[in-house]
């Protein structure tokens, strides 16, 4: 039975004063791009178009949204997510892929970060191909010392929750971007890290899919949506999904799985997804 996630903060535990709470949080928004752009051109034409008065209603869903982590999917530019997300107050980085819907991560100033190798490997079409999929953004953040690695994906479509063994042309490409993403788990947990993967799977997971159960064979995984159901796009099982490994499992703080309500069905279509969220107690590293 499927249990509606709550869209209201619940009250929290108080926080030990030797952690740091981190509110994260995995937003697509649906061809968010400069119209200015000649490259925006090759956008396709029933994509939603955006006005100054739309980019005002998103910025203040954003500004709502009090993340402190906020990885995005399908945006082309720093200076188009700088107008949900102004540069003064967040740093802004982005895969390096050459196309307009790019894996993003917005990260709170004052927070330390590294930039790692994209994680190329999910854009498993061939060069050349018409049709590129997205790199990983990776990046490792540190709290008080305390490194998390972060991944933000966002998965092929069209393999919602169809059985592995599907040879249609989705599935296939899904399957081995799954691979992929096992084994940068399997890395992670060679070397002990605490990590999360967020962003748009394309994929109504479960504890059960066996899809997620392929992850799981490189490391225990926390579903975070897990037994609970989207109150956006009419409810159903999530596709945008935070999984935490390594030590991050024990940093959740139960009951912050939070959905920001975006109206849907409207025009214009401000966002075709809705923001997904949670919060970490980051412990405090000693020496």
């Amino acid at each position: 039975m499927l249990v509606v996630a709550l869209i209201f903060f619940l009250p929290t535990a108080s926080t030990s004063a030797a952690s740091t709470p981190l509110r994260l949080s995995t937003w697509n928004v649906e061809w968010l791009l400069d119209e200015t752009s000649p490259t925006t051109s090759t956008a396709p034409a029933d994509r939603p178009y955006r006005g100054p008065q739309d980019y005002a209603a998103m910025a203040e869903y954003a500004a709502r949204l009090k993340a402190d982590v906020i990885g995005m999917q399908e945006v082309d530019s720093p200076a188009t997510l700088g107008r949900l997300f102004p540069p003064s107050r967040y740093q802004l980085l982005f895969s390096d892929d050459s196309i307009l819907q790019r894996t993003a991560l917005v990260v709170r100033k004052g927070l330390a970060l590294r930039r790692n190798p994209d994680i190329t490997a999910l854009n498993t079409n061939p060069p050349g191909a018409v049709h590129a999929l997205r790199s990983g953004l990776d990046v490792s953040l540190f709290v008080n010392g305390t490194e998390l690695r972060l991944l933000i994906v966002h998965l092929k479509t069209g393999c919602w929750d169809n059985p592995p063994a599907e040879r249609h042309h989705a599935c296939p490409t899904l399957l081995q971007q799954f691979d992929v993403l096992k084994r940068w788990i399997s890395a992670r947990a060679a070397e002990g890290s605490a990590f999360a993967i967020m962003g748009d799977f394309n994929r109504r997971m479960t504890p059960q899919d066996p899809l997620f159960l392929t992850l799981t064979q490189a490391a225990p995984l926390d579903l975070t949506t897990a037994h609970t159901a989207s109150p956006c796009q009419g409810g159903g099982y999530f596709i945008d999904h935070i999984l935490l490994g390594g030590a991050a499992m024990g940093w959740k703080e139960a009951g912050s799985l939070h959905v920001m309500l975006i109206p849907q069905g409207e025009s214009p279509v401000l966002s075709d997804h809705c923001p997904v969220s949670i919060t970490l107690n980051i412990p405090t590293k000693t020496p």
